[in-house]
């Protein structure tokens, strides 16, 4: 009897692009793929950040550089991707800038749409025309995509636009053998979300809509990287896997 083999979640041989990558999700994703075996480039703008963090991953053995780049400036953005062949982005870098609607100015939706939407369409569009078949392309996205909140009304339509640029995506490059895929975390212990928890009771309300009744950790969405950007998910495209503690199961 021929018994199924498990697909391989190594990604030895496979090079990376992670976009802000600096902290947070991204040096997440960073180290998860990196530890999976395959050679990660890190971009982000915090030069000396990045130099930290891939001097650490190669003390430990693994394969990574960095990239001192602002995905939103296109043309450094085209300059220092042309030519270059990845078979794995993570389309991470992104901002929120949580207010009442009546608050919202319309600096802060340039900034927002256009680090979480603009940038992420273009850098796409940069790498896609060199990515091989079987290549994996994932937005970090975000249970905002999928449900609405009070001040968040310009995050959750960055987000939501994420959701819908991943499906599109996903049907136009399937023919091409590349999967486009999103993931979509609740609020993860991180520099950018800490400022948030100090707010008072804002923990409290959060807690209360995640039924595993945590918040989530950079660990936790490491799994879901490795197995997005691997030949374990090999049928899987323009889905969004949610990272969210059963926040958008209610």
């Amino acid at each position: 009897m021929r018994l199924p083999t498990t697909p391989s979640l190594s990604l030895e041989g496979r090079c990376a692009l992670v976009t802000g990558a600096s902290q947070g999700i991204g040096l997440a994703a960073a180290c998860a793929l990196a530890q999976a075996g395959a050679k990660v480039t890190l971009a982000a703008r915090n030069a000396q950040r990045l130099d930290e963090l891939v001097e650490a991953l190669q003390a430990a053995g693994h394969q990574a550089e960095a990239l001192a780049l602002d995905v939103q400036d296109l043309v450094a953005v085209r300059q220092a991707l042309q030519g270059r062949r990845f078979e794995i982005l993570v389309n991470n870098a992104g901002t929120n800038r949580p207010k009442p609607l009546g608050q919202v100015s319309d600096e802060d939706y340039k900034a927002v749409m256009g680090l979480n939407v603009h940038a992420v369409y273009f850098l796409t569009q940069t790498v896609v025309g060199q990515m091989p078949e079987g290549s994996s392309i994932i937005n970090v996205s975000s249970q905002m995509g999928h449900v609405g909140a009070a001040n968040r009304s310009l995050y959750c339509a960055s987000k939501s636009a994420v959701e819908g640029l991943t499906r599109a995506m996903a049907v136009e490059l399937g023919p091409r053998g590349i999967r486009v895929n999103s993931i979509c975390p609740t609020f993860i212990e991180t520099p950018m979300t800490k400022p948030f928890f100090q707010e008072p009771g804002f923990l409290e309300s959060v807690l209360a809509k995640i039924p595993l009744g945590r918040l989530g950790q950079l660990e936790d969405v490491m799994g879901p990287i490795v197995f997005l950007a691997s030949p374990a998910s090999a049928l899987v495209t323009g889905s969004a896997l949610m990272v969210d503690g059963g926040w958008t199961a209610h």
